[in-house]
């Protein structure tokens, strides 16, 4: 008998009829004689109305301890609520939270990473051909406190227990058919990829594209899990994301992604002497400050730093850099808000030269200027005023022949639990 791994988002469990919905669909995965784990994240808006709640009790910042414990409770309702539901049409299900399934975290509050996993638990009651269901987003250390993975987690939590169980296939449900050249929203032409490689996948996901957390696509590498995307809402086809993936004739760019949480901050002035770059992204790493894009220029004797954080991170950041003021000596800094990356992906960039010249050109042309670059060997990423986004990535689309003549519907917001 197979064994899959499959996880579904807070959308698709989102009301009870969905959750049925969903139930039904495991029910036949397993009659097709397979043997089933699901993951599964926190119905609806759950997450975002915890931690309201937790707005209302605190004044100031929520103790991270405490609001673990606060938000596993969300996937502890959708696994008790989708074990009952399988229950009811006659096969057996067992809930089980993170740490009864054994996953193992780091020990750090909100946004943990997995260690390692002991799933024999789950794995006894495979073999007693029962339906497992796993609370994603959650594990526990080694001293047994609580811990979430952070946004994305139940993604990390079904690849890393496929990994532990050797499972033969993980399927991620969520609210579109698969993963697209872009955003279906902003773009109608998209196509839905049939295959994507690992090393696309992630460097999409690192990039904003929302189907799937950079974590879970990591693992999956690492693993070598085997990974589908595809609908919770129909039966059709989904993306295989796989070691390589092949490659359409003339399509040198698989994908289009964006980030809009992106804010630049300027620290001008800086004194040329060795390990001044150190000192100041030594100081936002101790705080776990994650920097994106990084360009210096250099005037004379001084040295202007300009780098991008995420938007919520920023006033975090510029509270750090003031700290090292005295230790840097840099003359002043500068912040700015309302930008966007705008992010080319695709393995074919490596033998194809001229592939970043026509991303410039293109965003040239429509008279927006580019404000930082970065570049890799399949991707190249372009900071720009966020009010033009839709616009950049519609050009962008065309420009690389990813325009396909079908509409694609979309069902919502995109799961990142």
């Amino acid at each position: 008998m197979s064994v899959i791994v499959m996880k579904f988002g807070g959308s698709s469990v989102g009301t009870p009829e969905r959750m049925r919905r969903v139930a039904q669909r495991i029910v036949d995965r397993k009659r097709e004689g397979n043997r089933c784990l699901v993951v599964v994240s926190a119905m609806g808006d759950t997450t975002d109305e915890l931690i309201d709640l937790s707005k209302q009790i605190c004044d100031g910042a929520p103790p991270t301890r405490e609001m673990d414990m606060l938000l596993t409770t969300g996937e502890q309702v959708s696994v008790a609520l989708l074990a009952m539901a399988i229950q009811s049409l006659g096969e057996e299900a067992r809930s089980y939270t993170g740490w009864q399934t054994g996953i193992y975290t780091e020990a750090v509050h909100g946004k943990a990473r997995i260690s390692h996993i002991e799933p024999k638990r789950v794995q006894d009651a495979l073999e007693k051909d029962c339906i497992v269901i796993v609370a994603g987003f959650q594990g526990m250390t080694e001293e047994g406190e609580i811990t979430t993975l952070g946004r994305g987690g139940s993604d990390t939590t079904a690849v890393a227990v496929a990994a532990a169980i050797k499972a033969d296939l993980c399927e991620i449900y969520t609210d579109v058919e698969g993963v697209y050249s872009t955003d279906p929203r902003i773009v109608k032409c998209a196509r839905k990829l049939n295959e994507i490689s690992y090393d696309e996948m992630l460097e999409l996901a690192n990039l904003g594209a929302a189907v799937l957390h950079p974590r879970a696509v990591e693992c999956a590498k690492l693993n070598q899990v085997r990974l589908v995307v595809r609908s919770s809402f129909n039966h059709n086809e989904g993306t295989l994301v796989k070691e390589e993936a092949a490659m359409e004739q003339g399509i040198v760019v698989s994908g289009i992604a964006y980030d809009k949480n992106v804010a630049r901050i300027s620290i001008l002035g800086v004194p040329e002497r060795p390990g001044q770059l150190a000192k100041v992204f030594t100081a936002l790493a101790n705080q776990q400050v994650d920097v994106d894009i990084i360009v210096q220029s250099g005037v004379q004797d001084a040295a202007d730093f300009s780098f991008t954080v995420g938007s919520g991170d920023l006033d975090k950041a510029m509270t750090i850099i003031a700290s090292i003021k005295e230790t840097v000596g840099y003359r002043e800094t500068t912040s700015e808000t309302g930008l966007v990356k705008v992010s080319i992906v695709g393995a074919g960039m490596v033998s194809n030269p001229g592939v970043a010249a026509k991303m410039f050109e293109a965003i040239s042309e429509l008279g927006i200027s580019i404000n930082m670059v970065s570049t890799s060997e399949i991707k190249v990423s372009c900071v720009i005023p966020n009010s033009r986004l839709n616009e950049v990535i519609q050009t962008l689309h065309t420009a690389y022949g990813l325009d396909t003549d079908t509409t694609v519907s979309v069902g919502g917001p995109q799961d990142r639990r």
